[in-house]
C-alpha cells in the first residue's frame, strides 16, 4: 500500500486529491492546522467511508511555518509522495498579509523540501505552482518555458516555491515536480474567490435572503477548470518516470463576467440588477488574462480536460442551491419556462 502525505488536505485541492488517493488504495496523511474551531468540512464525508470500508485516513497537527512539526510528521506517516498544496492562497488577501502569504506559500515550501531531502527512504515530492505565477504575461498561451512576471505577494512567493523544487531536484536528486495549476472551480471553492462568490450569490438570491453581491474586475479573463480533474494531474506528475514540470489548463479563456452571466442565466436572474462593483476588490497591480497550454501534459501524462466551462458553472451554481435549501431541477425549469 502507497503512502501519501498531503499538506492543505482541508482545502478544495487537498480534499478531491484525498478522495482520489483513498479510491486508488492509498493510506492518506493529512497536515492540518490546529483551531479552535473545525475546519474539516471538506473531508468530514471521508470518515463515513473509512469507518463503513475501512480505507485509511489519518490527520496530523502541523503547520508549514514550523520545521519539527513537518519532520515529525513525515517521520510519522514515512510516505512515499509528498502533495505540498498547503499556503495562504488567495490573491487579494495576500496584498493585506504578505509575510504571511510568503512565510506559507514560498518559506512552507522550502521547510518541507528539507525535511524530505534528509528523509533516509524515497519520496516523491509535489509543489502546488500557480498561473497567477506568469502575471503580466509575455505571450499567451503560457507554457512551461514562458518567463514569471508575478503580480502578488502570493504570485512571488509561488515563483520562489517553483524554483526552490527545481534547485532541490537538480542539487540533491529529489524527485521535485512542479504542477502549474490555471484556476480551477467546483463546488468546494472558498466562498472568498469570485467564482463560488457568484454562485453562491445566485442560490442566496434565488432564496431570497440576499439581493446584492459585490464584486471587482469583471474583465480579468481566466483559463477556469474543474478541481477534480486537476487534481488527478498532480498523481499523474508523480507517477511519471522523471520529476518535470507541467502547465495544467484548459487552453480557453473567460472574462467574469462571462462566469456571472453564465451563472444568472441559468436561473434567469439579470444580474444587472443584482451586482454592485465596489474598488475595494480590485487588486493593486492586476493581471489582466491568463490561458494556459497543457500540451505537454496531455503528450507525457495523458491528461486532458472534460469538463467544459459552461458545465463547470453549471455544477457550481447547482451544488449551490443546494446548499441553499432550493431545488436546482425547479429553480432552472422556472428560469427555462420563463424565457421560453
Amino acid at each position: 500500500m502507497k503512502k501519501a502525505l498531503i499538506t492543505g488536505i482541508t482545502g478544495q485541492d487537498g480534499s478531491y486529491l484525498a478522495e482520489l488517493l483513498l479510491d486508488k488504495g492509498y493510506e492518506v496523511h493529512g497536515l492540518i492546522r490546529r483551531s479552535s474551531s473545525f475546519s474539516t468540512g471538506r473531508i468530514d464525508h471521508l470518515y463515513s467511508d473509512i469507518h463503513a470500508q475501512k480505507r485509511p485516513l489519518f490527520l496530523h497537527y502541523g503547520d508549514l511555518s514550523d520545521s519539527s512539526s513537518l519532520i515529525n510528521t513525515l517521520n510519522r506517516a514515512k510516505p512515499d509522495e509528498v502533495y505540498n498544496l498547503g499556503a495562504q492562497s488567495h490573491v487579494k488577501v495576500s496584498f493585506e498579509m504578505p509575510e504571511f502569504t510568503a512565510d506559507t506559500a514560498g518559506m512552507g515550501n522550502l521547510r518541507l523540501l528539507e525535511a524530505v531531502r534528509y528523509a533516509d527512504w524515497p519520496i516523491r515530492f509535489y509543489q502546488a505552482g500557480s498561473s497567477e505565477m506568469f502575471g503580466k504575461v509575455t505571450e499567451s498561451p503560457q507554457t512551461e518555458a514562458t518567463p514569471f512576471y508575478p503580480r502578488s505577494p502570493y504570485a512571488v512567493s509561488k515563483v520562489f516555491s517553483h524554483w526552490m523544487t527545481i534547485q532541490y531536484r537538480e542539487a540533491y536528486g529529489l524527485f521535485a515536480a512542479n504542477g502549474i495549476l490555471f484556476n480551477h472551480e467546483s463546488p468546494r471553492r472558498g466562498p472568498t474567490f469570485v467564482t463560488r462568490k457568484i454562485t453562491r450569490a445566485v442560490a442566496e438570491i434565488v432564496a431570497g435572503r440576499q439581493t446584492t453581491v459585490y464584486l471587482g474586475n469583471l474583465d480579468a479573463r481566466r483559463d477556469w477548470g474543474y478541481a477534480p480533474e486537476y487534481v488527478e494531474s498532480m498523481w499523474r506528475i508523480l507517477q511519471h518516470d522523471q520529476p518535470d514540470d507541467f502547465v495544467i489548463a484548459t487552453g480557453e479563456m473567460h472574462t467574469v463576467r462571462e462566469f456571472l452571466d453564465r451563472a444568472f442565466a441559468l436561473v434567469g436572474l439579470d444580474p444587472d440588477e443584482h451586482v454592485v462593483i465596489d474598488p475595494r476588490y480590485f487588486r493593486p497591480t492586476e493581471v489582466d488574462e491568463l490561458c494556459g497550454d497543457a500540451s505537454k501534459a496531455a503528450g507525457l501524462l495523458d491528461w486532458r480536460p472534460a469538463t467544459s466551462f459552461d458545465q463547470l458553472v453549471r455544477v457550481m451554481v447547482e451544488s449551490d442551491l443546494r446548499e441553499a435549501g432550493v431545488d436546482p431541477t425547479t429553480a432552472m425549469a422556472a428560469s427555462a419556462a420563463g424565457s421560453g
